[in-house]
């Protein structure tokens, strides 16, 4: 199985982003997530390949940059299929499915084909759900944080109560990822990075 090295991803993300800023942003944002789900896997015991988590969390928000108008400005409308874009975008770089699947499963706690249709999504209908233990720990991990501005670290308690808009089934899978997985030591992370803790 082929894993891309850090400075191979980093070096993706430099090309494809279309600002200094918007490179920033989301790849701060996935270096934190990487954070997280290492801390994660440092107090687990889980059958998962710990290299594989990394090289998803560093690519699971490439898609964003698609996002981005010529006036850097980002399109928060259509924001729903940053996962898909990044899918696709990897997938044209010549990257193998099981790392495309980052991009395209890590949104909320999976978007369902009912989702689709039923909230009207612009995505193909289809269900873009984790399917590995890999993928539900980049999912998992990626929930703790924002890259709104500022950034923010995001509580279990205040992403449920976010989550719950979309269905108490979400709030419901979400609670079965904390008690699978346990929450991270926000408090620490922020501590290293600046950025607040929300909820």
């Amino acid at each position: 199985m082929w894993i891309p090295e850090d400075s191979e991803i980093r070096s993706l993300h430099e090309r494809v982003a279309p600002t200094r800023e918007a490179f920033e942003s989301v790849w701060t944002h996935c270096e934190i997530v990487c954070r997280i789900a290492e801390q994660l896997l440092d107090r687990l015991d889980l059958d998962v390949n710990a290299d594989l988590v990394r090289a998803g969390c560093l690519l699971h928000d490439i898609g964003v940059y698609r996002l981005y108008g010529r006036d850097g400005v980002l399109d928060h409308a259509n924001y729903i299929r940053h996962g898909l874009l990044g899918h696709e975008l990897l997938r044209a770089e010549g990257f193998p499915e099981y790392l495309c699947r980052f991009c395209s499963c890590h949104t909320g706690v999976g978007v369902t084909h009912a989702d689709i249709l039923d909230q009207g999504l612009p995505l193909p209908p289809g269900d873009y759900v984790a399917r590995t233990g890999e993928e539900s720990l980049v999912m998992y991990a990626d929930k703790f944080h924002s890259k709104k501005s500022p950034p923010v670290f995001v509580s279990a308690a205040a992403y449920a109560a976010s989550v719950g808009r979309f269905g108490p089934d979400k709030v419901e899978r979400f609670g079965t990822m904390v008690a699978t997985y346990g929450e991270p030591d926000l408090l620490a992370l922020s501590a290293t990075t600046g950025h607040a803790v929300v909820g």
